[in-house]
Formats: C-alpha cells, sequence, structure tokens
C-alpha cells in the first residue's frame, strides 16, 4: 500500500452517509465508528480468497473494473449502495444483506484505501466483524490473480456464536460467488477459487463483550419489526376507517 495520503480515508473513524440511494435502508452507519480488529471480539481470523484470471488481462484493469462494477459481483440479495464517486477514500457505503425470515440487516463500510492495485473496507460498530477486507490483483507464473483477503474478528459474542455455528461457511460462499462473478466478467469459463485460513489469535476479548450494544442485526430485526406493526396499524385504521364510512352511507340512505 502507498504512503500518500491521497489514497488513504482522512474525514476520522465516525461515519458520515452521504447521498442514499433509492431502496437503501440507513441504519447502524450514520455516527458509527469503524472497528479494526483488535477491537472485536472473537478469534482473530485471516480468510484470503483467490481466482486465477489467466494471462489475458491486466492487473490494473481488474481493480479498475472492480471498483466501478462492486456490486453487480456480490451475490444476489446481498445489496451494496455505493456513493455516486464510486470506491474512492473516505467514501462510506450502506450494505443491506440478506437475513433469515426476510429481514435484511443494515450496515455499511468505509473505503479506508483505495489506489490501483488494491481497495481496503473497514467495517464499523455493529456489524458482523470488526475488521479489514482487501482486495486486489497481481500477476503470477500462472495468471492474474484476483484476490479477497479478510482480517476479522467477530464484532460481539452473538455474531461469534453465529460465526460458528455456519456463519464462516457462509462467508466463504460469499466471496467464492464474488470471485467467481469477477472471473466470469473476464471472460473464464469454469473459475476455481482457492481459500485458505488461518486463525491468527485463538483468544476471545471478553472485555469486548460489551460491542452487543451496538449489533446491527439486533437493531435491524427491532426496525423490521417496528415496519410491521405500523404496517398492521395503518392497515387496521384503514379498515377501521372504511368500516365507519360504509356504516353512515348506509344509514343515510
Amino acid at each position: 500500500m502507498s504512503r500518500d495520503p491521497s489514497n488513504w480515508a482522512t474525514k476520522g473513524t465516525d461515519l458520515q452517509v452521504g447521498d442514499i440511494p433509492k431502496g437503501a435502508i440507513n441504519l447502524n452507519v450514520q455516527g458509527r465508528s469503524v472497528n479494526s480488529p483488535i477491537q472485536g471480539f472473537g478469534k482473530m481470523w485471516q480468510k484470503t480468497y483467490r481466482v486465477n484470471l489467466g494471462e489475458n488481462v491486466d492487473a490494473a484493469e481488474v481493480i479498475k473494473t472492480w471498483k466501478e462494477k462492486f456490486p453487480t459481483f456480490w451475490p444476489k440479495g446481498q445489496n451494496f449502495y455505493g456513493p455516486i464517486t464510486g470506491i474512492a477514500p473516505g467514501e462510506v457505503a450502506l450494505l443491506n444483506l440478506a437475513m433469515p425470515g426476510g429481514v435484511k440487516l443494515s450496515t455499511g463500510v468505509l473505503v479506508l484505501y483505495a489506489d490501483e492495485e488494491s481497495f481496503t473496507l473497514m467495517t464499523p460498530q455493529g456489524h458482523m466483524f470488526a475488521g479489514w477486507i482487501t482486495f486486489s490483483s497481481y500477476p503470477s507464473s500462472e495468471g492474474v490473480i484476483a484476490q479477497t483477503q479478510v482480517l476479522i474478528r467477530a464484532s460481539d459474542p452473538l455474531y461469534e456464536v453465529a460465526f460458528a455455528l455456519g456463519g464462516q461457511r457462509k462467508e466463504d460462499r460469499f466471496w467464492d460467488a464474488t470471485l467467481k462473478s469477477l472471473a466470469a466478467h473476464f471472460g473464464v469459463a469454469d473459475p476455481k477459487v482457492e481459500v485458505t485460513a488461518v486463525c491468527v489469535d485463538k483468544k476471545r476479548q471478553w472485555k469486548r463483550a460489551g460491542n452487543i450494544k451496538q449489533n446491527a442485526a439486533i437493531r435491524s430485526g427491532m426496525y423490521a419489526v417496528g415496519i410491521g406493526r405500523r404496517k398492521a396499524k395503518a392497515a387496521a385504521t384503514a379498515a377501521a376507517a372504511t368500516s365507519a364510512a360504509a356504516s353512515v352511507a348506509e344509514h343515510s340512505e
């Protein structure tokens, strides 16, 4: 990574959301601080996902395309709402992620770093993970490689349990699908994603258990329940009004 200050976020650690794209839910993002792996709760993992794009592509072009079309490579139902300016240092993106029961988990990311060779996203308080996600591309003896590397801890005890009960496999499937989509864009017929995982720190940081107060999944669920109740109340009010109007009309005849 370059030491050039222009490649790094310089707006501070509190996230500021700009214009909100149509359809996006802005929840658990505005004013939140970003969290490094040091500030998370669970075991620390470094996971690397790689796909070979072959020899007929330029690594710089891969990064340029990845930044420009970043949301289009995500699996269906997982939404990344980036700013109009695209992937650029200091920008904040909203994430609306599919959860069981049709609930959308609302969170976000900060673009911590971006240049022609790589870019890094950092997660805020309440996100499933505390850490960094770095996207890069580079030539190798076998062809140009596109890579996603995460250094993360589960943010709180609830997320750590979810991570152990299938969340880790879900995360693997997410990045597997993303890299295969990227590879397909560059004409790779049958892309294979290589995954390596290393537990960097097996200790859980119980002093960070209080992070659960910011848990975006819990807050998103409560938000969804609130919307459901408001819709039910509005429907009941509308039905009552319709019934009353019909009754008035009947007595006036």
